[in-house]
Formats: C-alpha cells, structure tokens, sequence
C-alpha cells in the first residue's frame, strides 16, 4: 500500500510531500524560481540524499557526518531527474530544485522508486508549471512471475530489476531495467504491467491535486523564438540547411562547420533585420528552422543525414589484443564511435565495499565486477577540465556494467575492472562500451556465457495539431548519430544477448511515449543487436581458453597448524615482510589453508620460495620407531635435557630417567652440556 500526504512538513516549499511504503518513508520538495534564469535551457536540479540516521546507522567517516555524494545516490537522482524533465513546459527556463530526504528505511521496501512518485507529487501540488502527474513502479520476475514493487528480499532472487515512469493515459517517460538475460516478450510483458500500475499512482496524486485545489501560476516570460524571426529563417535559410543535411559525404565535424558557417550568416542578417531581438532568440530562431529541416527530412522523405537507411547500422569494426601487457584489450568502432576496452584482474579483496550507509539504505553488496566509463573532451573535439567523474559518465558507466553483469561467471577468482575509454564519439557510447567490454573479456579468457552487443534508437515524432501530447506520425532510427539524439525525441538504448535483454534505459525528451512505440523500439534494437552480435563473432566469437600469461595468479597454500605461528609471524611480520617483497597479497580460507594471489606468475614463485623458506620443516624428517639418531643438546634443566634431532625442529624432553641406566637427579652428574651430541 502506497500512501501519498503533504500539508505537513516542509510547508514553506513550492511543493513538499511524504510517499510511504512499508515504514519506508520519503520527503521529497520542489522550489523554482519566479525570476527567469540567465541559462538558456532548463536548470533543474535534483539530488537525492541518504541519511544515515534514516537506516538507523552513524556515518563510519572521521566527521561522522554525510560528506559527498556516492554513487548510488548520483544514480537514483538521474533516475528522477529523468522521469520529470520531459514533462516541463518547453521554454520554462527558471531555476528549479527536486530535493529528496529519506525519512526513515525499513531495509524492505526500496526508497528509490518512493522518491520518483514523491516528486512526482510535490510538483503536482505546487504551482510550478509541470504537465504531469507521473507514476514510477519498480517490477521484478521471480520463476516467471512479476512482482510490483517487490521488497529486497524478493529482488534478490529476481531475473528482472525494472523501474518505470508512466505519464497520463498510459504513456512511458522513463525506462531504466537491467534483466538476467529476459526474453523479449517477457520483458515487453513486465514494461506494460508496470505501466497499467503507473496509472493508479497517477490518479491518486490527480485527485490529491484537485482536492487541494492547486493552480498553476503563470511564469513572466515563456523562452521561444518569435514566429516573425522563425519565418523569416524559413525563407532566408531553409535551402542551405536543406542542403547540408541531405549531403551524406559529410562527417560529425564537417557538418557541424557547415551548419554553423550558415547560422553565422543567417544571424546577421537577423541582428539587422531585428535590431532589438534579444541574442537568445536570434540563436533560438535558427535552431528551430534547423530542427524542421532535419526532423522533416526523416518524417517525409525517410532520410537520414549520413544516407543511411532508417533501421541501418553505421560500419563496424573490432579488434582485440591490442597490447601485450594488459590482462585483456579490445577496440570496438561504430561509425565515429570509438571505444578503447581494457579488461584488468586484481585481488577479491579489491572488490568495492559499499559504505554501510548504502548497503542498509539500498541494499548493495561487494561488487567484484565493475565497468569505469570515461569520456574525455577530446573525444568530440573539444577542449575541458580532466579529472574528477561526472554524472554522465557515472550513469553511463552504469548501463554498460548492467549490460555486462549477468554474463559475468559468478564463482571468478578474481576481482575485474573494465575500463571504457570513448577516444571518438558520435553517439551511443555506452552501447558501444557494452560491445567494447565484451570483446575484452573475451579477449581476456573471462569465461563469459555469451557476448553481449547494445544500441541506441531514437525517434522522430510528429505531434497531434489539436493534442501536443498524442502523437501522430513517428519514425524509429537505428544506431542515432550525435545529433538525431540532439535534435531527436528520444534515446533508447537496449544491451543483450543473442537470446535476451540485459540492460535497457529510455530517456525519452517530449511529454510521453505510447506504448506502442516502445514495443517497436524493442523489436528493432533487438533486430539490430543480433546483427552487431554477428559482427563481433567475427572478430572473437568465444572467450580464449587461458588468460594471458602475464596475467594474475591464485594459489592455495597448505600450513600445517603446527607451523601456522611461524609462517604469520610476530604480529603478522612475516606475512606483511612477503607482501611487501614480493607484491603478493594473502588471506586466510581455512585452518590450514591460505589463499596467496600474485599480480604476475614472477611475483608467485618468489612468493612461494619463501614459503617453502618458512615452512622447511613441512618436509618433516620421517622418524623411524626404535631406530637410534643422534641428537643436539640445546639446553638443561633440572628434570632432564631438551634435544632437538634436526636443526629445525622444534625441541623435545628427554627425562633424567631416559639419559642413563643409573637414576641421577640432574644431567650434570653425567657431564652433559649444550651443544653437546648424544645418541638417543
């Protein structure tokens, strides 16, 4: 049962609510501006915090205090910043700011999925311009069966891990799902429960808004283009645009110079036809002509700005085993894409530790997989701040890691890190990081169950004159370039493998999808991944039987208990002395026996040299029963001597009554001293 309230804290906010589920509780306010913002776009801002005290825990850093954002909470504030960002008046550029509080977490039931519905809400009962409600569910596939907003337990066991914004009338805003290899049908099956679900959420914050008698208020200034500017654009421009976008030869930079060396004369002729134009609309006309042009092209005359056909893939090409010393490399191009993949083995203790505060608020585990996604300015030609990651390049990340997770053996012996490193981009780089990491797994001699491929659709849409949220006419691109992600209606993208999906997230920019639309959008990615699928085969098409030689190793030591003490050490000296000579880290499975893992096979047989050092006398002498040795006295004692039959040894009693057929009372009657060597 989902409760949706307001009215009680936070009443100073433009809108402030409370969703609960369980004893899961989430605050979530919004505030905008009613002075316009200097940006010309829309600032929206959303962070989602998790409060320590909310999961009944202390922060474990030195101030004790929430410092920073982890990433799971960059992650879940894209998720809402996603599911609400379509749905604002186009040109409402004032600053606004979604901020969710946990309350208080139960550890069952998820506050992420709370947190949408609660923005959701707090918009709704403001009076800040939104054309919402929204409705978000989270829906999982326990043995076939899908669950709504399943709590951890459930998740735990669940192929599926589906969360979904649905608008009014059915309609799809926000898709972000990662899936054990789900069959299409199944997954189209759980996206339309999820919706139908969406839809009494919806109402409820419907009626909640009409009970509170909410109004909206009117903002001062609406940002667009004036329709005189636009027009004249229209006869000014139209041709040479016209022609741009329907010369193929062109590339990513060449088109881009092309369209700017028109716009740059387009706008002066602008300043001196409408001196008193503000620069934002004399820019904005031209985009919008622009837009038309190239939105046009796709919808009447089914073309695409680099000639391709609307379902086509940009060439591809793959390479692996690029360098020698890396545990596993590969070099996946799509078109302008380009994605450098590099696969690397540590330590199972270098797996991430989520911090306790996430692991009581969300549920995350140790992560002995992970995906680091990179885009550096130079990837689109640009010049910029390196150092430090973003949040793009996290939620990239992100998708791509879910892309590849469930093919990832679960039992590895290792700890991996994939890194993907876009060195050109032109759309779809995280698509193209899923294909990138595959192969370099591959290329590595992980064990994977199957190769993994993803890309992006995007849509071109025509709305209904009479209702602008109906659509009217639409057209689904394979494979979007940069800029029909830019100028397009939305950005889909779909990973999986040749028998299912792994990883889909929709960022959709107008006010909803019809469900119909995402079906198609899943078939044709579908389509298309099995197709980059063949592609890869080519180039790797199984995973290599051994990992490189310069690889890691993992061993396993036997200790005899008895030699335990001296192989650790006084206070653990002898094992930090080998970690530190030889690189190898060490730890402890059982009794007996120790886990040593080596960066390379060099660094094991040091290792192990100096175990077998430590451990001589595992090779125990065998001692045969009623056989004379001869024996080292190493000291004396009132009662007897302690001899030692070989140097390493350790000593032993022989009692005054075994030295000599005459009983003495001390071994010095017999003139025994140390170092001395008798026959026993």
């Amino acid at each position: 049962k989902l409760e949706i309230s307001s009215g009680r804290f936070a009443r100073f906010a433009d809108g402030s609510a409370v969703v609960q589920l369980g004893e899961t509780s989430v605050m979530v306010t919004a505030v905008s501006k009613t002075k316009p913002s200097p940006s010309q776009f829309m600032p929206l801002v959303v962070d989602y915090r998790q409060k320590a005290a909310a999961a009944g825990r202390i922060p474990t850093n030195y101030l004790r205090r929430e410092l920073g954002t982890t990433d799971n909470e960059i992650l879940t504030s894209r998720l809402i910043d996603r599911s609400i960002r379509p749905l604002f008046p186009p040109g409402y550029f004032y600053d606004t700011q979604i901020l969710c509080n946990l309350l208080a977490v139960d550890g069952v039931n998820d506050p992420d999925v709370l947190a949408i519905n609660a923005a959701s809400a707090a918009l709704a009962l403001s009076d800040i311009p939104w054309h919402g409600p929204i409705g978000a569910v989270r829906v999982g596939m326990v043995d076939s069966e899908l669950l709504i907003n399943p709590t951890r337990a459930e998740m735990a066991s669940s192929s599926l891990n589906l969360i979904v914004a649905g608008a009014p009338s059915s309609q799809v805003v926000m898709i972000e799902a990662s899936a054990e290899n789900v069959l299409q049908q199944d997954f189209c099956h759980a996206v339309k429960v999820g919706v139908k679900h969406t839809q009494q959420i919806i109402h409820a914050i419907q009626q909640l808004a009409r009970e509170q008698k909410v109004t909206k208020r009117t903002p001062v200034k609406v940002f667009s283009a004036p329709t005189d500017m636009v027009e004249h654009v229209r006869q000014l421009a139209s041709e040479k645009i016209y022609l741009v976008f329907t010369d193929s030869t062109h590339d990513k930079i060449s088109r881009d110079e092309a369209i700017n060396k028109v716009r740059l004369e387009t706008e002066e002729d602008l300043k001196e036809k409408f001196p008193q134009a503000e620069q934002f609309e004399v820019i904005e006309s031209f985009n919008t002509v622009s837009k038309e042009i190239f939105r046009n092209l796709v919808l009447n005359e089914y073309k695409r700005c680099d000639g391709r056909e609307l379902t086509a893939l940009r060439n591809i090409s793959c390479d692996v085993d690029l360098f020698k010393p890396l545990h596993g490399s590969a070099l996946f191009q799509r078109g302008q894409t380009q994605v450098l993949s590099s696969v690397t083995f540590d330590s199972l203790e270098s797996s991430i530790k989520a911090d306790i505060i996430t692991t009581a608020l969300s549920g995350i585990k140790d992560k002995n997989f992970m995906l680091h996604y990179e885009f550096p300015p130079y990837a689109t030609n640009e010049i910029g701040k390196m150092g430090g990651i973003n949040r793009r390049e996290l939620g990239h990340g992100a998708l791509a890691e879910k892309a590849l997770r469930p093919v990832i053996p679960k039992d590895f012996p290792f700890t991996i890190r994939v890194t993907a490193e876009v060195l050109e981009s032109n759309g779809s780089s995280s698509m193209a990081s899923a294909c990138g990491g595959s192969l370099a797994l591959m290329d590595a001699g992980v064990p994977i169950s199957s190769a993994v491929a993803g890309v992006a659709i995007g849509l071109i849409s025509k709305a209904n004159p009479e209702k602008p949220a109906e659509i009217q006419d639409y057209r689904l691109l394979t494979d979007i370039l940069g800029i029909e992600d830019y100028l397009g209606d939305m950005d889909f993208k779909l990973a999986g493998t040749n028998k299912g999906i792994t990883a889909l997230q929709a960022d959709v920019k107008i006010p909803g999808l019809p469900l119909k639309v995402v079906m198609e959008a899943i078939q044709q990615a579908t389509v298309a991944k099995k197709e980059i699928l063949g592609i890869m085969n080519k180039c790797i098409a199984k995973p290599r039987e051994t990992r490189k030689e310069n690889g890691p190793v993992v061993e396993n030591v036997r200790v005899p208990v008895s030699r335990r003490a001296r192989f650790v050490g006084p206070g653990g000296y002898n094992l930090r002395r080998l970690q530190a000579q030889t690189g190898v880290t060490i730890s402890q499975v059982d009794e007996e026996t120790f886990s040593v893992f080596a960066p390379t096979p060099g660094a094991m047989n040091e290792a192990q040299d100096f175990i077998s050092d430590i451990c001589k006398d595992d090779q125990e002498q065998q001692l045969e029963f009623g056989a004379i040795y001869t024996a080292t006295i190493t000291e004396i004692r009132d009662i007897g001597v302690m001899v030692k039959l070989y140097p390493n040894m350790s000593a032993v009693l022989l009692h005054n009554s075994q030295l000599d057929h005459k009983r003495i009372k001390h071994p010095s009657a017999l003139g025994l001293e140390v170092g001395q060597q008798i026959q026993v």
